[in-house]
């Protein structure tokens, strides 16, 4: 099992023994390691490149060679973080397979025209 697998794992670990498991949350542990690893990994570098910087503005963005920067928070507000990062990465993901496809009926369009 890779490393992002066990980050993965280990992150839904923690909602095992929660007295109300919703069904998402059985559909997750479901899931093969490699298939929560895939779905956790960005797409592409753009992807991935955005989610960072929108995580660094809602952490703050101070440059860390210039400060000693830690964050303390509680469970709850980090799991509305992550919520908040994973909603933005399926907006992000739907945003550029969205642009792909405009961009594949573009060029059939030109091609079309072209005959």
């Amino acid at each position: 099992m890779s490393n992002s697998s066990n980050k993965a794992q280990d992150l839904f670990n923690g909602f095992k023994n929660a007295d109300q498991v919703n069904s998402l949350m059985q559909y997750v542990h479901s899931m093969s390691p490699e298939t929560v690893s895939q779905l956790s990994s960005p797409a592409s570098t753009e992807v991935q490149q955005m989610m960072e910087h929108n995580i660094i503005g809602l952490l703050g963005g101070l440059p860390s060679q210039h400060f000693d920067v830690e964050i303390t928070t509680n469970r709850e507000s980090l799991g509305r973080l992550l919520a908040s990062a994973m909603m933005s990465g399926y907006f992000l993901r739907g945003a550029e397979q969205r642009m792909a496809f405009e961009h594949s009926l573009l060029s059939a369009e030109s091609s079309f025209e072209a005959e």
